[in-house]
């Protein structure tokens, strides 16, 4: 694929997530990028009529990239949990209401695993998923996708991060990601061999292949 270069103009966040914004920003600092949104630039979202992370993706991306001609980087994501058959995964953000409210969106979660009878850390199993998409006007769309695995954890702990970062433990730690600075949770640099998040593990291999770092 195309190598991106920052002499080629601004790359451009297709989303409004502030919290998304930001943690791109911070991945693509390090590589001298002018970082833009489609939250600067008075776009609106498009209707994510996918039925996958990657589909939403890219239809984020290419709308955005249409709309203004620049390169553009999408993000959809969503946590995936065993006990509800992979639900929310694409609608997580939905399961919040028209108001994007995460603390009811949780509170559903915690209802529905109650319900299924889901109560031990090994019936509570989850993964977060990242999925970026690069639209290029001169190199098509490509996808990059990010995992992280963990456990469901209740009541929510930490008021870092955003969305369901308060109820979800990732394997290894003992704290969630909500109780992590943001440059903890997604911290990765070049020649570092893993990164933590899920979004930061789908950045990874954008790098590797749109900027050519290891």
């Amino acid at each position: 694929m195309k190598r991106l270069d920052p002499k080629d103009g601004p790359l451009l966040v297709a989303s409004h997530n502030i919290g998304k914004i930001w943690e791109i920003r911070e991945l693509m600092e390090p590589f001298g990028f002018e970082v833009t949104s489609a939250k600067d630039k008075g776009l609106e979202d498009p209707e994510e009529t996918g039925t996958t992370f990657e589909a939403n993706a890219e239809l984020k991306a290419l709308a955005a990239m249409r709309a203004t001609g620049l390169v553009s980087l999408s993000d959809d994501s969503g946590i995936a949990i065993d006990a509800l058959n992979g639900d929310p995964g694409i609608y997580s953000a939905r399961w919040g209401g028209p108001d994007r409210d995460f603390a009811m969106a949780m509170r559903n979660v915690e209802e529905k695993l109650q319900a299924a009878g889901a109560t031990t850390p090994e019936q509570r199993r989850a993964k977060f998923v990242a999925v970026l998409c690069l639209a290029d006007p001169a190199g098509g769309t490509h996808l990059f996708r990010g995992e992280v695995e963990g456990t469901i954890v209740w009541p929510p702990r930490g008021e870092l991060g955003f969305g369901y970062d308060p109820i979800f433990l990732p394997d290894g730690s003992d704290r969630t990601f909500g109780e992590m600075m943001s440059a903890e949770k997604h911290a990765w640099k070049p020649g570092q061999p893993t990164a933590m998040s899920h979004r930061a593990r789908a950045f990874q291999k954008f790098a590797r292949d749109a900027l050519g770092v290891e």
